[in-house]
């Protein structure tokens, strides 16, 4: 017998989908867990072709070029060296000033703990849904305010990419959305156009003493183990019973499971794990686990720890997501160490920079050069064109978009920034950030300075 599904109100729109497909049998859908409920309506900004020359280059691929020039045609990098030749183009003159790809915010919450709080209970914060451990049904793009000033801050620090995650509270936290820190009305304007989503998962304090207080789930570090085995597996019988729909084997069409179609998403690969996790050893436990069950775990999140099992994050692939300096603020983030992330890409691990907060959102340049800094007062040879890379090409990899940002080579989409000196340096400002191509925010410009409605205010005796 099937089981009875949840979250009705969401199966009924993904069956309304299927019901607008043509003439199309039900049985020539795929399923539910393949499908986008949201799409993409971004459009790039308007933009012209465009010539930076005279830059101090760090490309995102470990080389710097001095005195060095970046032509962009159609959204796209086109070339990058020196003696260019590009007629017709807006040539920009950047002597003495570098150039970078757009920074990537791999963990951000912008649009869903929107700032300035106004409410001293946070009830204006959509970040975790807290009605069950498993919220994987939950996407979080549903929630994004995209007047929250938090994604135009982050914009005039450089950030032209952000991952949005759901917040750690739930073991499954439910899908993470890819946006462009643009001003527009929708988050599908915001949403980057052919991004895949991810899918938050949680181990340690957050979610035992949050399932504790709630009395709704595992209480302690073992049953969080036990409750994701048991979700994994009730994912691979509604895999199945969907493959035996598919190929015509059972005429009884699964009811869609908004939960269970996410973790069969990580099943097949198609939704990346990025886990919010402190500790080594549970790090360490979470790897066998997904290898055990048959997931990707992309990325640990925070990953305090991470220093301690370097070489092992490096052998199983997986990327470690840090801050440069914060911890002690929790049992789990007592072993922090600035040398963190340093200590990781020394060990041949993918680390990178996140804000988790909209504040460091607009200092994730500062982030990569304070770590860096750790890094080398305990020897490590750490030359700006390769930390640059902590905050562009590796969540890009880690995001799997490494072909198409990231990275200042032919072929790539054309985010880049304009600083007004070396972006590690705390006097380093974002003159231009270009996203597609196109002028998003010009320092010295107004009318690249985009401010949310939230921002405006209401003129005196105005009526609501």
């Amino acid at each position: 017998m099937k089981r009875h599904r949840r979250f009705l109100g969401l199966a009924m729109a993904v069956l309304a989908v299927g019901a607008t497909a043509g003439t199309r049998s039900p049985r020539d859908d795929r399923a539910p867990y393949m499908r986008d409920l949201f799409p993409s309506t971004y459009r790039p900004l308007p933009r012209t072709d465009t010539l930076i020359v005279h830059a101090t280059i760090l490309d995102g691929a470990d080389h710097r070029i001095d005195d060095g020039e970046l032509l962009m045609r159609d959204g796209k990098v086109v070339a990058i060296g020196h003696d260019l030749q590009a007629a017709g183009t807006t040539v920009i003159d950047a002597h003495g000033r570098w150039v970078t790809p757009g920074i990537i915010d791999i963990h951000s919450h912008d649009g869903t703990y929107v700032v300035p709080l106004t409410t001293i209970d946070d009830k204006s914060s959509d970040v975790s849904e807290l009605s069950d451990p498993n919220a994987a049904g939950t996407w979080i793009e549903t929630a994004v305010n995209p007047q929250d000033p938090a994604f135009s801050r982050a914009l005039a620090g450089g950030v032209t990419t952000m991952q949005v995650l759901p917040g750690s509270d739930p073991i499954f936290g439910g899908r993470s959305v890819i946006l462009k820190p643009i001003s527009a009305p929708t988050m599908q304007a915001m949403k980057f156009p052919g991004a895949g989503q991810g899918m938050k998962m949680a181990c340690g304090e957050n979610p035992k003493s949050e399932d504790a207080e709630l009395k709704r789930g595992p209480t302690s570090r073992q049953g969080e183990i036990a409750y994701i085995r048991d979700a994994f597996a009730q994912a691979r019988h509604y895999m199945h019973e969907w493959d035996e729909y598919l190929a015509g084997k059972d005429d009884d069409r699964p009811v869609d499971d908004p939960r269970l179609d996410t973790l069969a998403g990580v099943l097949t690969g198609a939704i990346p794990v990025q886990m919010h996790c402190y500790r080594a050893d549970e790090m360490a436990v979470m790897m066998d686990l997904s290898r055990e069950i048959g997931f990707r775990i992309a990325a640990f999140h925070h990953a305090v720890e991470a220093y301690k099992i370097a070489p092992l994050l490096a052998a199983n692939h997986v990327c470690a997501v840090v801050w440069s300096d914060w911890w002690g603020y929790k049992m789990e983030a007592l072993d922090g160490i600035r040398e963190n992330a340093a200590f990781v890409d020394e060990a041949g691990g993918c680390v990178m920079m996140h804000s988790d907060s909209p504040v460091l959102g607009q200092w994730l340049n500062i982030e990569a050069g304070k770590a860096a800094a750790a890094g080398r007062r305990a020897g490590l040879t750490l030359p700006p064109e390769h930390v640059i890379s902590w905050v562009t090409s590796n969540p890009a990899r880690a995001l799997g978009l490494s072909d198409r940002i990231g990275s200042l080579v032919p072929g790539h989409n054309a985010d880049v920034v304009i600083w007004s000196a070396d972006p590690f340096s705390v006097f380093a400002r974002a003159d231009t950030v270009f996203i597609d191509g196109a002028v998003a925010y010009d320092r010295l410009d107004r009318r690249y300075q985009p401010r949310s409605d939230f921002e405006l205010g209401r003129a005196p005796g105005a009526r609501p």
